[in-house]
């Protein structure tokens, strides 16, 4: 990116930094030339209204920049250890942390917290499932939805639940017994969810139904609200919970209509904020009804899934009956315990690696860089998160492209699987030449994409001025296309990698570092080949070690746990197969 391509993107900042919910990205001149002023704080995700995720920050005043106070000279000393470190301090204080070899250098800076929280979604079940040419262990089915995790359907038969382009479809045969499809997001408590389904026959001798679930814990304990199809062709909405398989109605049963055919759309919308649940439930061809019909309070449940149910009642004599789902769709969500970050670290990146030497030239570039709150790499990071804005470029090759803002994985395959190989141009929608003349066009199916290298060369190279590749290089001076090369070729400094037979310690991981695994090759083995990599951004409110990455199962750049803990302790996924620690 040019300099006067990031001088505008950074105008933009100071001229809506108001509207920006991660509200620490202040503009401030490309060249930080002393503190700038401190954004307003944004409130951190507390409810189904606030921003999703946000980097908030406290009102910086006079004594904050009293306790930075530089006094001359500043003291510049090697500290023990490998790779090798120059800490710069001042009156005793540190105030520069730079890498012999590396570009990144780490500040404090006034604290921040990071904080990501669910991001809404619809699934629309494009995709065809379970995939017959796979081994049966190997056949999902009812796949992933688009951002909010995998499926987990339950009982009794894997064959009663299918998807067709358009369709989750749930088959009910004679056994009588419920079947369960959740969303494996533990962790949700406010809600606000609708999903669209019809059944394809009037059901005979008793009723059938299907329900909306929430607040789910297991096939026994869970909240929802259910449409009964009456043999008259009658419809009732129930709110309801069930407590260890005993089922408790929430609110009398209302009549919504009577006469309904087979094969008519209905919607069902729950909304629980706390305590409070409100449900309503109308033909799809309609209008939304403006009022809630159900509005009770019950506090059974806390945290849990979101998902559906459906049973015919004992005594139904015409099935099978087939339950189809049109749509599945979380508006909003927050979960009970979102990830969160607060550290007073600040990444910055110097021109050239510091190859050790001290000199007054490096000392004007660390005293304009101290107090400042210009974006950093953990700043831009986070500008792709769930809920993060759309900020359009002002100036050069990138004018009026979209450069940042909430970022997707890939679109999907017709298994609903996510094609990796968004790199940080297709996010742009834009082709782009490189240093050695190699000239990469745009896709426009990955526009508004990033996979976990893209989202990695997007940060530190679009924005913050690392050489990029077109693809492999091994001169160590340009940031590769994909993880496995930036493992061994990526410029900087190794800091730490796999002996073989487990993960690094990792005792000197700071900030901005690059953390690469091999966590998709379908196996444990820390030795294979690293395929994929994150940005490390500190320790959470639990002490535990936290990157940011751009991953399939989410569907784009996020610090949350959901489809595996985006963790480095531990004995998840990531924790089990980190292989190499780099510092740009």
């Amino acid at each position: 990116m040019s300099n006067t391509s990031r001088r505008g993107l950074l105008a933009v900042f100071a001229a809506s930094a108001a509207a920006v919910p991660l509200g620490a990205l202040t503009a401030a001149p490309a060249r930080a030339a002393g503190p700038a002023r401190a954004a307003a704080p944004l409130a951190a995700p507390a409810g189904l209204g606030t921003a999703r995720s946000s980097v908030t920050q406290a009102p910086l005043d006079a004594s904050y920049f009293t306790r930075l106070t530089l006094h001359t000279p500043l003291t510049a000393t090697v500290l023990p250890g490998t790779p090798a470190r120059t800490e710069v301090t001042s009156g005793g204080e540190r105030v520069a942390l730079l890498t012999h070899g590396a570009r990144t250098v780490v500040l404090p800076g006034p604290e921040r917290t990071f904080t990501e929280n669910k991001k809404p979604y619809a699934d629309d079940f494009g995709r065809t499932l379970p995939d017959p040419s796979l081994p049966a262990a190997e056949r999902r089915y009812w796949g992933s939805t688009p951002g909010g995790g995998s499926w987990s359907t339950l009982g009794p038969y894997e064959s009663d639940y299918s998807v067709a382009p358009g369709a989750g479809v749930i088959t009910l045969t004679t056994d009588h017994a419920s079947r369960h499809a959740s969303v494996r997001d533990d962790g949700i408590t406010d809600v606000d969810v609708r999903s669209v389904a019809r059944f394809d026959k009037v059901p005979t001798g008793q009723a059938c139904s299907y329900a909306l679930s929430f607040g789910y814990q297991s096939t026994h304990d869970n909240y929802r609200a259910r449409l009964s199809f009456l043999t008259s062709g009658a419809v009732e909405l129930r709110v309801e919970k069930e407590v260890a398989d005993n089922v408790t109605q929430l609110a009398a049963a209302l009549t919504l209509a009577t006469g309904v055919p087979a094969g008519t759309d209905w919607t069902i919308r729950v909304r629980r904020e706390g305590s409070r649940i409100r449900a309503k439930a109308w033909r799809s061809d309609l209008a939304e009804p403006s009022a809630w019909a159900v509005d009770v309070s019950d506090s059974t449940f806390g945290a849990g899934r979101v998902g559906l149910r459906a049973l015919a009642n004992s005594g139904c004599t015409n099935l099978p009956v087939r339950l189809t789902v049109s749509r599945f769709q979380v508006d909003a969500a927050t979960w009970e315990a979102p990830p969160s970050v607060t550290h007073r670290d600040w990444v910055r990146v110097l021109p050239q690696p510091f190859d050790g030497t001290w000199t007054p030239e490096l000392e004007q570039t660390v005293r304009g860089w101290a107090g400042s709150t210009a974006p950093d790499v953990l700043a831009y990071a986070a500008m792709f998160l769930a809920g993060a804005p759309a900020v359009t470029s002002g100036a050069g090759p990138t004018k009026d492209k979209q450069v940042l803002g909430e970022a997707g994985y890939g679109y999907l395959d017709p298994r609903g699987d996510r094609y990796e190989g968004a790199d940080f141009h297709e996010y742009m929608n834009l082709g782009w030449t490189f240093s050695d003349g190699t000239w990469t066009g745009p896709s426009g199916k990955q526009v508004g994409n990033l996979d976990c290298s893209g989202y990695t060369r997007m940060v530190y190279g679009y924005h913050l001025g690392i050489p990029l590749a077109a693809g492999e290089d091994t001169s160590g001076t340009r940031l590769p296309r994909r993880s496995r090369d930036m493992a061994d070729h990526a410029p900087g400094v190794r800091i730490d990698r796999t002996d073989g037979t487990r993960p690094p310690t990792a005792t000197q991981l700071q900030p901005g570092d690059l953390v690469l695994f091999n966590a998709d090759s379908g196996d444990d083995a820390v030795t294979a080949t690293v395929d994929h990599v994150g940005i490390y951004l500190g320790a959470d409110q639990a002490g535990r070690r936290r990157f940011l990455s751009s991953r399939k199962t989410v569907d784009g750049p996020t610090m949350s746990d959901l489809g595996g803990a985006s963790l480095l302790d531990g004995t998840g996924t990531y924790a089990r197969t980190l292989h190499t620690v780099h510092r740009i």
